[in-house]
């Protein structure tokens, strides 16, 4: 049996994405892991599925699998990736796209310069919405891991992030701490880790630790949370420059329930056919 897929990136974030439409796709654990090896298969982050619509009112459905073959809820680098994909594919010609997605429906529109706007809904802070062990809702958390204390935000954007303030993303310790966190019992479906510095109130840098894929060139919903986060502890404006290893993503939130709104490029790689 061979499979076709298409390589595509966002800002580095690299994925296989794969139509499950035009083709009978049974993912499991085992051929994501196979798929996302960087040695023994095609190489990426993650995998993106796209699929028939499952919920009302939305035009397709995709599924998102980590590098270690877990599947995860949400992926803003991935959703813009799946706009340009479904138009490349003569899927649709809309350039308002519905999609449904583990955690619910999300809104992709594709813009006249070619990058992708995505609503990627309202940020859940409640800690058992995330899921997160707090007796009580707070802008921020003090969490114990290595040896000490760190001060962190805690947002789910459809996954879960916990997210650090430091002082130059360049000397983060990502690769120590990251894994730390990631693990951290007060996190039961495990946490992205992000870490923020602020230039200004329109401007951060961020380097993200991804949950079951390591360190990414760049993280949608990781620049969704580390705004919300920001914006909770007063620190940034609505209107954010996300600067990411591998680009800028443009990132605003006006205030609690409503939603928060992603704009950057998609780009497609190549297309393939692998033997299964």
């Amino acid at each position: 049996m061979e499979l076709n897929f298409t390589k595509m990136h966002g800002l580095g974030n690299d994925f296989v994405v794969i139509d499950a439409i035009g083709q009978t796709v049974s993912m499991t654990p085992d051929l994501a892991r196979r798929l996302a090896d960087r040695r023994f298969g095609v190489g990426c982050d993650q995998i993106l599925l796209v699929e028939p619509a499952q919920l009302a009112g939305t035009d397709f459905h995709y599924r998102i699998f980590n590098a270690d073959g877990s599947e995860v809820e949400q992926c803003g680098n991935g959703a813009r990736c799946f706009a340009v994909f479904v138009r490349d594919r003569g899927l649709t010609d809309k350039t308002e796209i519905p999609v449904g997605t583990r955690k619910g429906p999300i809104a992709l529109y594709v813009e006249a310069d070619g990058r992708i706007r995505v609503n990627m809904g309202p940020p859940r802070l409640a800690p058992a919405d995330i899921p997160f062990v707090s007796d009580v809702q707070a802008d921020a958390y003090t969490l114990e891991a290595d040896h000490r204390d760190w001060t962190v935000g805690v947002v789910s954007m459809g996954n879960p992030h916990a997210v650090l303030l430091v002082d130059e993303v360049a000397s983060a310790p990502v690769a120590q701490l990251g894994p730390i966190i990631e693990s951290h019992p007060r996190f039961p479906q495990r946490v992205n880790v992000g870490f923020m510095a602020v230039r200004d109130r329109g401007h951060i840098d961020l380097r993200v630790y991804e949950r079951g894929a390591g360190e990414t060139l760049a993280c949608g919903t990781g620049a969704c949370a580390a705004v919300v986060a920001g914006r909770l502890r007063g620190l940034l404006d609505e209107q954010v420059t996300v600067s990411l290893p591998g680009g800028d993503l443009m990132i605003s939130w006006a205030a609690h329930n409503e939603p928060v709104w992603m704009t950057g490029p998609a780009t497609r790689v190549f297309e393939g056919r692998i033997a299964l």
